[in-house]
């Protein structure tokens, strides 16, 4: 049964959806796109762009506003017999049908003329988007028409659209093509400098059967005339004759090619198939014929794409009692995917510059991708470490090829503080999921450049002969376990810190807009998730310790002098001055470059000295930060620049915000109690009535130059008040693993309500970056709450998960979501084999009054240990026994709870289990 969201519909169980009335709303668009590299956008009237990166655009770019202010689309036009004139993707109510990742919009034409316009980017190796013309005669007579297809090519980088807009037109080479244009500029201008060019752009058509264009108009002159415009193309309103098969230089070219004048009879169809792409090699576009150019290649290649992300979705799949949520959160698990391909940009609803992930990102998409495809995680991870400078920071900036990384953007040099602890959240996750715990013992390189001493400092003697990989004195490349590179990036936080002895902020922590407190800014809520990982990555050591016999690890000298407790006298963690001396000595013994010499370090002195660090700064802010504020209580995140508390009442307005709240939670800082008081404040401060979402912060009520350009954006936008949904997935987060059930529902719930509330959020199905303070959901479909929110279903509402290998069935699933039917299922991959979990339910019990009675396996009972009421492990000796070849159906049978286990567990937890 199709389940309704306002303007959109789906008409399946696989996320197939219709909307009508989405050509009404201006900022809609849909993402299409391959991982060759082909980065697309489309619209309902097919507006939009079309490029592989900053400097390679066929189409003119795009941002959000250009997609109702100009006319570049990609036109399709009918002149009838009687001289009347159709725009095939613009006049008329469009109805779209919309898959992963295929985009279909109809219009009727008041003489019963249909067009089916269906777009996507095929899965090859090919940089090229797709385009079918269907055109039926739904009427009762004959209708005699001449088509003609018109894309405007931009063909250049788009830095070019205000730099050397005209010059650079002059640089393109039209060249004749049997099926089409083909524009091959003869140099490039851009940030790079003047370059001899290499790549092609092209416009290619085909009739369904293979014939070709009768001819086309390969310049924007031509095609629009003198007097003319994109909306009124003299080549189409006064019939001109295409121009002959011609080269021509230095024009704005245009895709526009005009076919044969054909007659349908009623009820009879034709197809047009265009192909719409880049290469650098001109072979690439010759062979566009052979594999799509007639319709039945384009439906053998549309049928092989949606078999293609259909298996690239399989991995992960919920059904619960919402069929609505079940097909939506589809969406969400797509979003990684997409992160992957775009990156941060190359959207229209996107303004992160020239595209590109960085440090942070690579990290958290790394959480989804480990859990959809756990084999294709361990490269990934161990690629991602040659990112880790040996001062603690890292490369900002991610390269297109694994392994791949830049300092900075224009010379731009940052340090955000909390990068240092998503690589262990990736890692930790995967070690759990796979029991894989050599990966921390795999040697990897550190990257070099001249930023040193956390970018305090520049090496002015370093060159890019050096290379990008760090050197000992001895001039050998030094490479160290990832476990080495973990601890330095957090031991280095630790001795890190500001007037408060919390670590400082230094050029933003998760909140990008906080940039402006770079001198004496600290980071309460970051130095809460450094206090989690320290004590995770201690319970892992301790855990290898007791199950592998691990007695030592091997470490470079240097780090030593971060290791105060492992042979000296322990260091007065109170005191900031003898802590900043201690990260000082250490960049001293560093810079410019280390001995290369190793030290052995017994395991029960590095977990003293681990756990010790990790203790004290969670007891510093859970006594120091904790707020009062008459008969409310929450936790202080941030001081700002003047090493002013951000949090609390100031000038009579109360200062709350969200990430203060959350990282204590999530990483055992807080106590139940506080949690319980905070959650409360949390409710009355930051949950919006109308909307039912939880804000980012309060109102500041004013500019804050000493903490953020965040506070200059107007309030509900942004970083500064909206609903920012990475942070609001990671609340709730924190809430599932503290226990805290209805409050991570209720949070985790206000999310997808939010966006299935289309008459405001006025998007597709997806999450969004952040909703606005009118619902309106922002930067859709590239956003890293995508990851989390998949993490946070799986592990933690459907509570299947990895602990050191072994299986975790934990459900903290509200009666809710087991609908009429009292069932929830879960497929996914664990050790290896494909495993459908059941949860069956069949009282409706609620999340506190049912307990793990029976499990069974393709209908065997399971031996499992029972670790709470409503928790389950299944050992991974037992896992290993199951087919590797066939699904194994899980059922997990859940009856009333018996005995009085305690729900809330206070402890340092880790951070993903």
């Amino acid at each position: 049964m199709p389940q309704d969201s306002s303007f959109w519909t789906f008409i399946d169980d696989q996320g197939t959806f219709r909307a009508t009335g989405a050509d009404r709303i201006r900022r809609l668009y849909f993402p299409l796109g391959n991982e060759a590299g082909l980065l697309s956008a489309i619209t309902p009237d097919l507006h939009g762009d079309i490029k592989t990166g900053q400097n390679c655009f066929l189409t003119h770019p795009v941002s959000e506003q250009d997609l109702h202010a100009s006319r570049y689309r990609r036109d399709f036009w009918l002149r009838f017999e009687n001289g009347d004139i159709w725009c095939a993707n613009v006049q008329g109510e469009a109805e779209v049908e919309a898959g992963f990742l295929w985009h279909r919009a109809t219009r009727v034409h008041p003489t019963r003329m249909r067009a089916e316009i269906l777009n996507f980017s095929p899965a090859t190796d090919d940089t090229v988007e797709l385009m079918e013309v269907r055109l039926t005669n739904l009427g009762d007579e004959a209708r005699t028409f001449t088509p003609t297809a018109a894309i405007p090519i931009f063909g250049r980088s788009a830095d070019n659209l205000r730099d050397h807009r005209h010059v650079t037109s002059l640089l393109h080479r039209i060249a004749a093509h049997p099926h089409g244009v083909m524009v091959k500029p003869t140099m490039s201008f851009d940030e790079r400098g003047h370059r001899i060019n290499s790549v092609h752009y092209a416009i290619l058509g085909f009739e369904e059967k293979g014939a070709a264009p009768a001819g086309s108009f390969p310049s924007v002159d031509e095609y629009i005339g003198e007097g003319g415009d994109f909306d009124r193309p003299a080549a189409v309103l006064e019939n001109l004759e295409p121009i002959p098969w011609k080269n021509a230089a230095g024009r704005e070219a245009m895709g526009a090619l005009r076919f044969e004048t054909r007659t349908l009879q009623p009820g009879e169809s034709i197809s047009y198939i265009l192909a719409l792409g880049i290469a650098e090699d001109s072979r690439k576009i010759t062979g566009w014929k052979k594999r799509y150019g007639t319709r039945v290649k384009f439906l053998t290649a549309l049928e092989a794409n949606r078999h293609y992300w259909e298996k690239r979705l399989d991995p992960i799949t919920f059904r619960t009692g919402d069929p609505l949520f079940s097909n939506w959160v589809r969406w969400v698990s797509l979003q990684p995917s997409l992160r992957k391909i775009f990156g941060c940009g190359f959207l229209p609803d996107f303004d992160y510059g020239r595209g590109g992930r960085g440090w942070r990102d690579l990290w958290q998409d790394c959480l989804a991708l480990s859990l959809l495809y756990p084999e294709e995680a361990r490269p990934l991870l161990l690629n991602n470490y040659g990112g880790v400078r040996f001062d603690g920071s890292n490369a900002t900036i991610i390269g297109r090829e694994p392994g791949e990384f830049i300092a900075d953007r224009n010379s731009i040099t940052r340090v955000w503080m909390d990068h240092g602890v998503w690589p262990w959240v990736t890692t930790e996750l995967y070690i759990h999921q796979t029991g894989d715990d050599s990966i921390l013992f795999e040697k990897r390189a550190y990257f070099r450049d001249p930023q040193q001493r956390r970018a305090q400092a520049r090496d002015h003697a370093w060159t890019e002969k050096y290379g990008r990989e760090l050197k000992t004195k001895s001039g050998r490349v030094h490479r160290g376990t990832v476990l080495e590179h973990i601890l330095i990036q957090h031991l280095t936080a630790f001795y890190n810190v500001g007037d408060h002895n919390m670590i400082r902020l230094e050029d933003a922590d998760w909140n990008d807009g906080l940039d402006m407190a770079h001198k004496r800014g600290e980071s309460v809520a970051f130095t809460a998730f450094y206090a989690g990982n320290l004590a995770s990555i201690a319970g892992l050591l301790e855990e290898l310790a007791r199950e592998k016999d691990l007695k030592h690890v091997e470490l470079a000298s240097e780090v030593l002098i971060l290791l105060d407790r492992v042979g000296r006298k322990p260091l007065k963690y109170d005191s900031v001055a003898a802590r900043r001396k201690r990260l000082h000595d250490y960049f001293d013994a560093i810079t410019p470059e280390i001995h290369g010499r190793t030290v052995k370090v017994a395991i029960p002195e590095l977990v003293a000295d681990l756990r010790a660090k990790s203790e004290h700064l969670a007891e510093s802010v859970r006594t120091q930060e904790w707020v009062k504020v008459g008969g409310e209580e929450w936790f202080n995140g941030y001081y700002d620049n003047e090493a002013r508390r951000v949090e609390g009442k100031v000038k009579g307005v109360t200062r709350m915000t969200l990430t203060g709240q959350v990282f204590p939670i999530m990483s055992g800082v807080a106590t139940p109690e506080q949690i319980t008081r905070l959650w409360k404040a949390t409710c009355r401060h930051l949950r919006d009535p109308k909307l039912g979402g939880f804000r980012l912060n309060t109102d500041f009520r004013e500019i804050q130059p000493a903490l953020g350009r965040a506070f200059s954006f107007a309030y509900g936008e942004k970083e500064n008040g909206a609903f920012f949904n990475h942070m609001g997935v990671m609340f709730a987060n924190a809430l599932y693993r503290r226990g805290f059930v209805k409050e991570g529902y209720e949070v985790l719930n206000s999310i997808f309500q939010m966006a299935v509330d289309t008459e405001k959020s006025r998007i597709y199905p997806g999450l969004p970056e952040y909703y606005n303070g009118e619902g309106r959901g922002m930067y859709h479909y590239l956003t890293g709450s995508a990851s989390w929110y998949i993490l946070t279903y799986l592990t933690q509402v459907c509570g299947v998960r990895g602990l050191w290998g072994d299986l975790l069935l934990a459900p903290k699933l509200v009666a809710e979501e087991f609908g009429t039917a009292g069932q929830v299922e879960v497929r996914t991959s664990f050790g290896g084999r494909r495993i459908r979990v059941k949860y069956e339910n069949p009282e409706g019990l609620e999340f506190g009054d049912y307990e793990v009675a029976a499990i069974t396996a393709n209908g065997k009972p399971v031996a499992f240990e029972k670790v709470a009421f409503a928790e389950a492990r299944i050992a991974r000796r037992e896992v290993e026994r199951w087919s590797r070849k066939s699904e194994v159906d899980l059922r997990i049978e859940l009856s009333k709870r018996s005995g009085n286990q305690e729900i809330r567990k206070n402890k340092v937890a880790t951070i993903c289990v």
